[in-house]
Parts: structure tokens; sequence; C-alpha cells
């Protein structure tokens, strides 16, 4: 593609900073830019129509780790570590409160509950066994008690008649807030080109020449922030993780409100007013699910609607109106991946599903790396 002199001028023309991905993290290190640099020429990039990865396709948890994940941290992450975790996690959503306000995110905080299987005795007693040990870990974090037992009220079947529940954590709307997000970013001069996917880079003394599908142009500074996506240029500990989600039409009468983890998190489910939304069971083949590619697998998707069926709408008539997937970052650690990788360029990557709670904190960080 070859632009026009007024193309140039107007759009690519001494380009101070240029984010790649403009998902949560990219939005939010976008907007901490303008912050720092009121004058600088910012410009986001991103490959899809709307952001390709998981911001606009998650389920809209607003949540902090549950019993058994915590758990499992414990046995791969020291004490203080997984306490750091939380932390940024709570921390993270209190700064997407505060930045974009409750109302605009519809934050319900209906608390989130972890089931268990009748099947999984070990865990659930391991989980009910443990949880002083993570309540005093966690204490500093929340100054309460952050686990509890609750009653299964909800009428979901071949579960354990106890819930571990943690009251203090929510439920947004992902659409509102990423709409909210855009708005913010165009409001503040920021310009976002969507369908335009990167391709490769090349770091010189004078800058940065980009090279896209579509053109080519130089930037001062380069920040990635393309989570799942950003293999393709980064060498870290990254790799993409399809999550598989589906929503009903409206359930007259549901009665089920909060979030629930299923299967130690394999599972995850929440009422968006009174629709079920569902996802997971990355665990049925977690070599198939580690890809870039959008898309859906008659294997998931049918344990999906076995599990509404069985355990969690059981006896209940209900419709799938839609299904999709997002494409996460995961590797072998929790932290994210905020590194700086020359005096150019930054990446953010790496927020192993906990976008809701992270994106905003580590899109702010990596700003402050450049």
């Amino acid at each position: 593609m070859n632009l026009s002199h007024w193309e140039y001028n107007t759009w690519f023309k001494d380009i101070d900073y240029t984010v790649v991905g403009s998902g949560i993290v990219g939005l939010s290190c976008a907007l901490e830019l303008r912050d720092k640099y009121p004058s600088a020429n910012i410009i986001i990039l991103e490959r899809g129509v709307l952001p390709q990865g998981a911001s606009t396709k998650n389920a809209g948890f607003a949540c902090f780790g549950s019993i058994s994940e915590i758990l499992d941290d414990l046995n791969h992450h020291s004490p203080e570590e997984v306490l750091a975790l939380v932390q940024k996690r709570y921390e993270g959503i209190e700064l997407l409160r505060s930045t974009l306000g409750d109302k605009v995110l519809k934050y319900q905080q209906l608390g989130g509950h972890e089931l268990f299987l009748d099947k999984d005795d070990e865990l659930f007693e391991q989980c009910r066994e443990e949880l002083d040990r993570v309540n005093k870990l966690l204490f500093p974090v929340f100054n309460k008690q952050a686990f509890e037992l609750y009653p299964n009220t909800f009428g979901f079947q071949k579960v354990k008649s106890n819930f571990i529940s943690n009251p203090l954590e929510g439920q947004i709307d992902t659409g509102s807030m990423m709409a909210a997000l855009l708005a913010k970013v165009q409001a503040s001069g920021i310009k976002i080109f969507n369908a335009m996917e990167v391709l490769s880079y090349e770091e010189d003394d004078n800058g940065i020449s980009l090279f896209t599908k579509n053109l080519e142009f130089r930037t001062e500074k380069l920040l990635i922030a393309t989570n799942g996506f950003a293999g393709n240029w980064v060498d870290v500990d990254l790799a993409p993780a399809r999550a598989q989600v589906l929503i009903t039409k409206p359930i007259p009468g549901l009665q089920i409100r909060g979030t629930f983890h299923l299967d130690k998190g394999f599972y995850y489910f929440r009422n968006v007013e009174d629709r079920l939304l569902f996802g997971g069971g990355r665990n049925l083949n977690f070599k198939g699910e580690e890809t870039q590619e959008l898309g859906i697998t008659e294997q998931i998707q049918t344990e999906l609607e076995h599990l509404l069926h069985e355990v969690i709408l059981p006896g209940t008539s209900f419709e799938i109106e839609r299904r999709w997937s997002g494409i996460m970052g995961v590797g072998l650690r929790k932290r994210p991946i905020l590194k700086r990788l020359s005096e150019r360029i930054a990446c953010g990557v790496r927020l192993g599903g906990m976008g809701i709670a992270i994106g905003n904190s580590v899109g702010r960080d990596l700003a402050r790396l450049a």
C-alpha cells in the first residue's frame, strides 16, 4: 500500500509511541502514555475489526482466584509470591473500578463460588482443611476472611452440598468496559487502526521500522500488548490458550446469581441478567487448545452442554443463543511478563486468564517502561 502525501502526514508521520493490541492492556497503556506525555503522537494497531484476543470475549469475572487455584499456586510459588499475585489482582480490579466507575462497568459484587463435583472428595476435603491457612495468608489483602463455606442454594446437582466462596468477588459487563476504554482513548487524541496486523519490526539507532500487512512506517517506541499472540515477536515463556464459551437465551425465573468455578477452575459460569454464560473445557484437549486460531470444537461444546444439563441447570429447559472463543496467554509462572526488550521496545503480556483483574494495571506498568 503506497500512502499519499496526505495520508502519511496526517496519520503516520513522527509517531512517538506505537502500541500493538487494542485490548485492555493496550488501551490502558496508551492512556497512561497520554497522561505522561500530553503532546506525544500515540497510535494503536489492532489486527482485528474488534480486539482480537480475549478482552471483548472473556466472561467478565472480577475475581482473585478460587481456593483450589490458590492451593495449586502454593505448590509452585512461595507464599509471598502467591500473596503478591492476589494483591495485584485485588488492586487491579480496584484500579479498573476507579478508572471507569461501577456504573459504566455494570459491576455487581455477587460473590464468587467454587463448586466441587461429588467425585472430588479428596480435593474438597483438602480445600476445606486449608481454609484457615489460606485466609490467614491473604488477610493482608482483604482485611477479612476471604473464603467461607456456603450452602448449595441454587439447585446444582452432582456437587457437594457446600461451596467455598469469596463474597468479595464480582462481575462486570465486558463490552461496556471495552467501549468505555475505547471512548477514553479516542477522546484523548490517540488514533486506533483496526485490521492492521503487524508482521515484523526492525530496530536501528534512529527508531523502529514497523511492517504490517498494509503498510510500513517508522516509530520511536514500540509497546507490545498482544497477550496470547505475543509469541509471534517475543521470545518468552508464553503460550496461547483458547477458551471456549457459550451463552443461553433468557431463562425465565433463573435464580443463579454470581460467578462460579468448577473442576479446579477449568469450567466457569455466571448469570448475565437472566442468561447463563458457561465456558471452559480446555483441560479436555490442552494441546489442541494451545492455538492462536479462534473457533469452537464439538468435543468441548458437547461437554459444556452436558454439564449444563446434568449439573448446573438440571430439569431446566434452555436454548443456546451464541458460542465463541477467545485467546489467553499462559505460561509456567502466573506473574505477567512486563519486560523492556531494548531501549525502545517493551512488552506486557501473559495475563494467565486474569485480564479483567490485572489488565488495567499491566497496561499502566507497561507504559512506565517506555
